[in-house]
């Protein structure tokens, strides 16, 4: 049943990645928690991050379901505020500069240890009362995803959303407990981002001649 949206699953794929690995709030959370709290502090960071993206994925279907049954004019409309906002975002890294090494350390708690529970709750909060996140799932819900595509197909990318954020922020949380790489790459990781702010915006230019 999922090879018939392999076509789907792969351009939700990557505009998922590229907007979880661009340095953001979440990011942010679980560099510091790791440089403070230190490794399992920033893996159980990720991991919350990860489940606070279901949050998003649950209301988005639903929501979006309903919208599809009541009034499918606005369905397009939503599809064109989406494509529009992934282009706002491809602007906005594209328009990255450098990070002050010092706005990192501006929030969470100061505490010399934490609990894995506390860490956990730190990313999952992080997420799930993330505004941007919720354009961004609108957005991608109902751009990439054919109205069409089985619930059940929807519930899987949803998954695999939250796998994928929680794995990654895991390997953020690896690597960036040494101070010095993490410097290393917040110093040059702009250039990194611009890149990837000229592939969204590629995506959103197809999507919204795709709703044209």
């Amino acid at each position: 049943m999922l090879s018939n949206y392999w076509g789907e699953f792969l351009g939700l794929a990557v505009i998922h990645f590229l907007a979880v690995v661009a340095p953001g709030p979440d990011f942010a959370v679980t560099i510091r928690q790791s440089v403070r709290f230190g490794c399992w502090a920033g893996i159980c960071t990720a991991v919350g991050i990860g489940a606070g993206i279901s949050i998003h994925v649950i209301y988005t279907l639903v929501g979006v379901s309903a919208l599809m049954h009541a009034t499918p004019w606005l369905m397009e409309v939503a599809k064109l505020v989406g494509a529009i906002y992934i282009a706002w975002l491809g602007i906005k890294f594209i328009r990255s500069k450098p990070a002050n090494l010092d706005t990192l350390e501006g929030e969470g708690i100061s505490l010399a240890s934490q609990s894995r529970w506390k860490a956990f709750l730190m990313g999952f909060m992080t997420n799930a009362l993330n505004p941007k996140a919720t354009l961004f799932f609108l957005a991608v819900f109902t751009t990439v995803v054919s109205s069409n595509t089985p619930i059940l197909i929807q519930v899987f990318y949803g998954l695999w959303m939250c796998v994928v954020n929680a794995v990654w922020f895991v390997l953020v949380s690896i690597i960036f407990s040494n101070a010095l790489i993490r410097n290393k790459f917040i110093q040059k990781g702009y250039w990194f981002e611009r890149v990837m702010g000229i592939v969204l915006i590629g995506f959103a230019v197809r999507l919204l001649f795709l709703s044209i």
